[in-house]
């Protein structure tokens, strides 16, 4: 919430779903409004006046009435959704406007409408510092990658002063990342639903495919997860599925997309050159899949590529490495203290509270943002 400017008059919060976009809204109107305020409205655009009645014209009765700004929540369900965010935009030139979206939406480049009016940013699920900071009640800052990179030794020792990071890491890696943590609900079964709608919604309904396609969808995530960190044989994909090889690469990107999947490239290439490895998106996910099946090492390579690629280039890795982070540092995912100690190469070591030299551990990843 920090990040935003407010004081922009069309900003776009995109995330996947399972994030808390409703909620961010939601905690928006609190802390900024209060309940009795009605210069602020939260509405989810899902509501079916909205089959009848433009945004348009919603917006402009709002602003009549005193109003000033406009929480919409689910955009993506009210159809030509950009051309009327683009026409409050232009009319109603003392109205400021919030919506949340998912992450499948392109409001940059993609999206001429709205090219140079929306503020765009991205509501990802929690760090291992954020998951921290709620189960154990403290206000641990973020760190950069550089400050890890040359300090990393005393900033973990100033944070295992006052908890133990390794006692929390293992449930972060299982179900840290999504908000509903929190809900006393079984975790599980929560994130499957959460992962059906993302393949329901955010992929077929936003991205117009025929509900028919929803099996094939579905075998493909499964084949490319159980086998994650996969170099993914498409031309094999394409006979187990029935699909031609261009349309399961484009479903690959829809899949990464949703943020159901994460796409490691050598660095300079990026879609649609076929990527190096996919790995789910975030550890989370591993679970669900097949729990009898999770392998530690996945699990490390998974929460390692998730946290730093927020705010860094995560390519693949040279000679021994398993990521090149930055397009600079070579960087290999171990599960201890012990490691073959490889030149030119930083050693990111889980089990581990406190590094040295190029060994650092791994739980620090979590600290990015």
């Amino acid at each position: 919430m920090d990040e935003i400017n407010w004081n922009d008059r069309l900003i776009g919060i995109k995330g996947c779903r399972g994030v808390g976009k409703t909620t961010f809204l939601l905690d928006y109107a609190r802390e900024y409004f209060g309940a009795d305020n009605r210069e602020c409205l939260y509405i989810n655009l899902n509501q079916f006046c909205f089959s009848l009645r433009t945004l348009t014209d919603f917006a402009n009765e709002f602003r009549e009435h005193g109003g000033k700004v406009l929480l919409l929540d689910q955009v993506f369900k009210y159809d030509g959704w950009s051309e009327e965010l683009r026409k409050c935009y232009d009319t109603i030139p003392d109205l400021k406007i919030v919506f949340t979206g998912s992450s499948v939406m392109r409001l940059k480049e993609e999206n001429p409408i709205l090219s140079g009016r929306v503020k765009p940013y991205k509501l990802k699920g929690f760090s291992f510092r954020e998951y921290l900071n709620l189960t154990t009640g403290n206000d641990f800052p973020p760190i950069s990658f550089e400050e890890i990179i040359l300090n990393h030794e005393k900033i973990a020792k100033d944070i295992c002063k006052v908890v133990k990071p390794l006692g929390y890491f293992k449930d972060y890696l299982h179900h840290g990342f999504y908000p509903f943590f929190l809900e006393k609900r079984n975790f599980s079964e929560n994130l499957l639903k959460t992962m059906n709608m993302m393949l329901e919604v955010d992929v077929l309904y936003i991205k117009q495919i025929e509900q028919a396609y929803l099996p094939k969808l579905r075998k493909l995530l499964y084949l490319l997860a159980v086998n994650a960190p996969c170099s993914p044989n498409v031309s094999q994909l394409s006979a187990e599925i029935g699909m031609s090889r261009a349309t399961v690469m484009n479903y690959i990107k829809y899949l990464a997309d949703a943020r159901l999947l994460n796409m490691l490239y050598p660095l300079g290439e990026e879609f649609p050159k076929k990527p190096s490895l996919v790995y789910m998106y975030n550890s989370n996910l591993i679970y669900p899949i097949d729990p009898e099946k999770v392998h530690d090492q996945t699990v490390r390579e998974t929460f390692f590529f998730n946290q730093v690629e927020d705010k860094n280039l995560v390519n693949e890795g040279g000679k021994n490495a398993h990521f090149l982070v930055n397009g600079q540092y070579n960087f290999r995912i171990e599960s201890n203290k012990k490691v073959r100690d490889y030149a030119d190469i930083y050693h990111a070591v889980d089990r581990t509270e406190i590094g040295t030299g190029n060994i650092i551990p791994l739980w620090l990843f979590g600290f990015l943002y």
